[in-house]
C-alpha cells in the first residue's frame, strides 16, 4: 500500500474509534433509566454504569498513552479496539447491574487504549502539512457519533432491548481492528532498556480519582461534606506526590520537561478553560429546553443537535485552512464566536424565538469547530516525537477534566441564581418557576462566556510563541 492510500485507511481506523467510543458514551447516557427498570435497581446505583466508565477512562488516559509511546502506538491501539469490543459484548450479557458496572470498567479500559494513542497515530500518518485537515476530519467523526448516537439508542432502547446499545459496537469493532492491522504502518523497534513508571502511574491514577469524584458528587454530597474535603486533600497530596517523583524518575510517565515549551502547554491550557466554559452549556441547555419551553426529551434531542451539525461542518474546514494559513487566527477567532454564541444565548427568555436560540447554538458549535482543530494540531505538532501518545492523553484529560468541573460550576451557579428569582424554595429546583430558571441560565451562560474569552489569553500566547519559533525556520 503507498504512503498516500496509508494515511485516508489510517484515518478511517481512528476515525472508527473516534465514532465507537462517542456513540457508546451518548447511547448509554440516555439508556439510565431503562437499565434502572431492567435491573430493578435504582438511579444512584445505575449512574455508576456511566461514572464508571468516566473514571475509569480518565485515570487512565495518560498511562495507555505512555505504554503506546513504549510499546508502539499500533500495537496499543489494536488491543484497544479488541478489548472495547469484546467487553461490550460482555456488557449485553451481565445478568446484574453489578457486573454491568464491572464490565463497563474493562471497556473503558480498551476506549482509553484507543482516545489516548489515536490522534498520536495520525500525526505520524500524516505530514505535518496536513495534520490540521486530518483531525478536523476527527472533529467531524466526533459530531457524527454524537448526532447519530441519541438517535440509534431511542429506536434500540424502543424496539430491541437495552442489550442491544452495547452489541451494536461489535460490528463497529470489527471493522476498525482490521482497518487498523491493514492500515497503520507497524511499530517501528523500541530502544531498549525501557522501564514503565509503576508509581508515578499509580500517583496519577489516585490524584485524578480523587479529583473526580469530588467534582462528580460535590454538588451531591455538599461541598462541605467531609468526604469531598478528604477527596480533594487525596488529590492534593497524590498530585504533589506525583510531580516530585516525576522529577526524580529517570524515565518518567508524564516528561515534566515538555510543558517548558509555551506552545505546547498555552494551548493545553486553552483548550481546558474552553471545555471548562462549554460544560456550562451542555448541562443547562437541556434543561432549559425541557423546564423553560417545556419540550419533550424528543423534541430538546432535536434542538440539541444544531451544535455538533455545525461543529462536523467547521471542525474539517479549519482543519484545512490551518494548514494553509496557519492556526492562530482560527483558534482566536473560533473562542470569539464561542464566547459571542453563549453571551446571545444569555439573553433567552421564555418568550425567546426558539430559531434564535438554534442560531446561537449552531454558532457556538462552529466555533468550536473552529478552534479545536487547529488548536490540537499545534499541540501535539510541539510535543516530542517519542512522547506524541502521553501528548494525545493530556489532550483528552483536559478535555475530561475541564467538562466535570464546568459541570460541577455550572449546577451551582444555576441553582444558587434559581433559588435567588425564585422568591421561595424550590424542591426539586427544576419547579421554580420559568423566570427563575430562565434567570439563572443566563448568569450561568455569562460566566461561560467569560471563561471562553479569558481562553483567548493562552491562546494568543501560544501563537506568539509559534511566530517566534517559526521564524528561524523561515529564516533558513
Amino acid at each position: 500500500m503507498s504512503d498516500h492510500a496509508r494515511k485516508w485507511w489510517a484515518l478511517a481506523a481512528v476515525g472508527s474509534g473516534v465514532l465507537l467510543s462517542t456513540i457508546d458514551g451518548s447511547i448509554v447516557n440516555i439508556s439510565l433509566g431503562t437499565l434502572v427498570g431492567a435491573f430493578n435497581s435504582n438511579l444512584n446505583v445505575v449512574e455508576w454504569v456511566v461514572l464508571a466508565y468516566l473514571l475509569t477512562i480518565t485515570c487512565l488516559l495518560l498511562l495507555t498513552g505512555r505504554l503506546g509511546d513504549m510499546f508502539g502506538k499500533r500495537r496499543v491501539y489494536a488491543a484497544g479496539f479488541i478489548i472495547f469490543t469484546l467487553a461490550s459484548g460482555l456488557c449485553g450479557l451481565a445478568p446484574t447491574v453489578g457486573a454491568l458496572i464491572g464490565f463497563r470498567v474493562v471497556q473503558a479500559i480498551g476506549a482509553a487504549m484507543i482516545q489516548a494513542v489515536g490522534p498520536a497515530l495520525l500525526v505520524t500518518a500524516f505530514p505535518p502539512q496536513e495534520r490540521g485537515t486530518a483531525l478536523g476530519a476527527v472533529g467531524s467523526f466526533v459530531a457524527l457519533g454524537i448526532l447519530i448516537g441519541p438517535a440509534l439508542g431511542g429506536v434500540l432502547l424502543r424496539y430491541v432491548g437495552w442489550q442491544a446499545i452495547f452489541f451494536v459496537n461489535l460490528p463497529i469493532g470489527v471493522v476498525g481492528t482490521w482497518l487498523t492491522l491493514r492500515s497503520i504502518a507497524p511499530d517501528q523497534p523500541r530502544a531498549g532498556g525501557q522501564v514503565f513508571d509503576v508509581v508515578g502511574a499509580l500517583l496519577l491514577m489516585i490524584a485524578l480519582l480523587g479529583l473526580l469524584l469530588a467534582l462528580t458528587e460535590g454538588p451531591l454530597w455538599g461541598w462541605s461534606d467531609p468526604r469531598i474535603t478528604g477527596l480533594l486533600l487525596l488529590f492534593v497530596v497524590a498530585g504533589a506526590g506525583f510531580l516530585a517523583w516525576e522529577r526524580r524518575f529517570a524515565q518518567p510517565m508524564v516528561n515534566l520537561a515538555m510543558f517548558r515549551a509555551p506552545v505546547f502547554s498555552l494551548n493545553l491550557l486553552a483548550g481546558f478553560i474552553l471545555f471548562l466554559g462549554l460544560a456550562f452549556n451542555l448541562l443547562l441547555t437541556p434543561l432549559f429546553l425541557q423546564f423553560v419551553y417545556r419540550f419533550d426529551l424528543q423534541t430538546t434531542g432535536l434542538v440539541l443537535m444544531a451544535l455538533p451539525l455545525a461543529l462536523s461542518l467547521a471542525s474539517p474546514l479549519s482543519g484545512r485552512l490551518s494548514d494553509r494559513i496557519g492556526p492562530r487566527l482560527l483558534t482566536v477567532g473560533g473562542l470569539l464566536l464561542a464566547a459571542l454564541s453563549l453571551i446571545g444565548l444569555s439573553f433567552s427568555m421564555p418568550t425567546t424565538p426558539l430559531p434564535q436560540l438554534i442560531a446561537f447554538l449552531l454558532l457556538l458549535g462552529a466555533g468550536v469547530g473552529l478552534f479545536q482543530s487547529p488548536n490540537n494540531s499545534t499541540v501535539l505538532g510541539n510535543a516530542p516525537r517519542e512522547a506524541l501518545g502521553v501528548a494525545s492523553g493530556l489532550l483528552a484529560v483536559m478535555r475530561t477534566l475541564g467538562q466535570t468541573a464546568g459541570i460541577a460550576m455550572a449546577g451551582a451557579i444555576w441553582a444558587s441564581r434559581v433559588l435567588a428569582l425564585n422568591g421561595g424554595p424550590a424542591d426539586p429546583i427544576t419547579t421554580a418557576t420559568p423566570a427563575a430558571l430562565a434567570g439563572g441560565f443566563n448568569l450561568a451562560m455569562r460566566v461561560a462566556a467569560g471563561l471562553v474569552l479569558l481562553a483567548i489569553v493562552p491562546s494568543l500566547a501560544g501563537g506568539r510563541a509559534l511566530a517566534r519559533q517559526e521564524l528561524p525556520a523561515r529564516a533558513d
